[in-house]
């Protein structure tokens, strides 16, 4: 089989004498052999292990990606980024704890915009809507006194 692992910058891998390649998505680890069938699926922050016709491993870290078998003989990654190395110890005490960090620190940025985002509308449906009586506005202080409560 021939495998192309490529990066928005640089084809990472590039071989054609895959016998047996092993990847993870987010329901787990998987093995595609020569003949699979038309396959596509999402890739998690994973190292992808592949055996080559005389048997020797090879490794390459992906920070996610999507993987796609075409023909039973082609296995395709685009990732954002790869870096391959036979040193699987590396790839996984380095290279993969950063990848992680990365990751987790981008799903930290996107929920904190996101909570930003929707506290900006509601503000702006409050304005819309005439709300001014919250606490700490003068016209919820004047409410208050006649006795009123919001």
């Amino acid at each position: 089989m021939k495998l192309t692992v490529a990066t928005p910058l640089a084809v990472v891998v590039d071989v054609g004498d895959v016998a047996h390649l092993r990847a993870e998505d987010e329901s787990g680890a998987f093995g595609i052999l020569s003949g699979h069938a038309d396959f596509l699926t999402a890739l998690t922050v994973s190292v992808i292990t592949w055996r080559d016709t005389t048997g020797h491993e090879h490794h390459v870290a992906v920070r996610g990606g999507m993987l796609q078998v075409r023909g039973g003989d082609r296995i395709e990654v685009a990732s954002r980024e790869a870096i391959q190395n036979d040193d699987l110890q590396r790839l996984e005490s380095e290279v993969l704890v950063g990848y992680r960090r990365q990751y987790d620190a981008e799903q930290v940025a996107r929920t904190d915009a996101q909570r930003l985002y929707l506290a900006a509308i509601r503000q702006i449906y409050r304005y819309l809507r005439g709300d001014r009586t919250r606490p700490g506005s003068p016209a919820f202080a004047s409410a208050q006194s006649e006795g009123f409560e919001s």
